[in-house]
């Protein structure tokens, strides 16, 4: 097994961060890491989604866990293996919000993963995060 994982804290209001994630077909628009998305059902377990990262394979997905404004995970299949993933938000004080990502990679494709997509992967988490603190901040102010 091989998992990747970063966190950074970001300035935002849960309820903003929150409905900024779950809008699936939205994350083009903001998040540098996809390139195409789409969810085919509500944000829940079991709901399949789709994406398309920038410089990576499109994959169906599965959400596999939803606790609203805490955590979502999801999953897909690969050859002899799969890719499960973890995204948490934890709020702080001062309306900060702490946000980790965890992808976790099993199979015999593990050392292709590592070796081309590791590092990159882990960059583009940071570049999400970012992203996602721009994004909720400007949902926020078109709100207010």
């Amino acid at each position: 097994m091989y998992e990747i994982s970063a966190e950074a804290v970001i300035t935002g209001d849960i309820e903003t961060v929150w409905d900024t994630v779950c809008d699936v077909a939205g994350w083009p628009a903001w998040d540098p890491h996809e390139k195409d998305a789409r969810l085919d059902g509500p944000f829940e377990a079991g709901t399949i989604g789709w994406s398309k990262p920038n410089g990576g394979p499109s994959t169906d997905w599965t959400i596999t866990e939803v606790v609203p404004f805490e955590r979502w995970g999801s999953e897909c299949g690969l050859p002899g293996g799969k890719i499960t993933g973890m995204n948490e938000f934890e709020p702080l004080p001062g309306g900060r919000i702490r946000c980790t990502k965890t992808m976790r990679v099993s199979g015999p494709l593990v050392p292709l993963f590592r070796f081309y997509f590791g590092r990159r992967v882990r960059a583009d988490m940071f570049k999400t995060f970012t992203a996602l603190e721009a994004e909720a901040a400007r949902r926020g102010a078109r709100a207010a």
